[in-house]
């Protein structure tokens, strides 16, 4: 539940609570939250269970997405360059779908050739006069 709150956190809190609430009333307010979040763990566990009971295999069924948007929030671009980067290739040889070690490479068609571009030469370039108000290009603004 707590996953993403590490100890600097909790130490921040917890000197935040010692200066709202003062050293009398923080040990209660420290309780109270503790068993607030006890009865929502619990009436939480009680639901799933609950479900889990009434539905049967359907239960992991509805699982499934909840699952697949988990992994889909788990795309972290530098998880991704790191795992990439440092996780060793396999032992047959390829390395993360490329060909075999000893094969030729496979020769693509060539492409065809492009269209010769036409270009133009620009327009001078004249320094603006006293007075002389700059051209605007509505699209560039």
């Amino acid at each position: 539940m707590f996953d993403n709150i590490g100890w600097p956190e909790l130490l921040v809190l917890a000197l935040v609570g010692l200066f709202v609430l003062g050293p009398e009333r923080l040990p209660a307010a420290a309780a109270w939250v503790a068993n607030t979040v006890r009865t929502v763990r619990d009436y939480a566990t009680g639901a799933r269970d609950q479900l889990r009971q009434e539905l049967g295999p359907e239960f992991d069924e509805l699982r499934k997405p909840l699952d697949d948007l988990r992994s889909v929030r788990d795309l972290d671009p530098r998880r991704a360059v790191r795992q990439h980067l440092f996780t060793p290739p396999p032992d047959d040889g390829t390395w993360s779908g490329a060909a075999a070690p000893g094969t030729p490479p496979a020769v693509a068609s060539p492409a065809p050739a492009p269209a010769p571009e036409v270009r133009r030469a620009p327009a001078p370039v004249r320094p603006l006069g006293p007075g002389e108000i700059a051209p605007v290009d509505p699209d560039a603004t």
